[in-house]
């Protein structure tokens, strides 16, 4: 019973200590992130690749065309 009792302690503790290792993880992983501005405006030559003068109807047609 005794050693029961001493495996059930043990996982416990290594449960509870990979579980806070893995909240604080993400915890990190988060601040890393959360001032990542992935909306910037790019630098280089960057082309732009979508044409917003097509009329609807060559949009639909394309579409079905492609099958998509």
């Amino acid at each position: 019973m005794k050693q029961l009792v001493w495996d059930t302690i043990k996982v416990f503790v290594i449960f509870s200590i990979c579980t806070c290792l893995f909240y604080f993880g993400l915890k990190m992983m988060h601040a890393e992130y959360e001032n990542y501005h992935k909306y910037d405006q790019p630098e280089g030559p960057s082309v732009k690749v979508f044409n917003s003068d097509e009329d609807v109807l060559e949009k639909i047609n394309l579409f079905f065309r492609l099958g998509e």
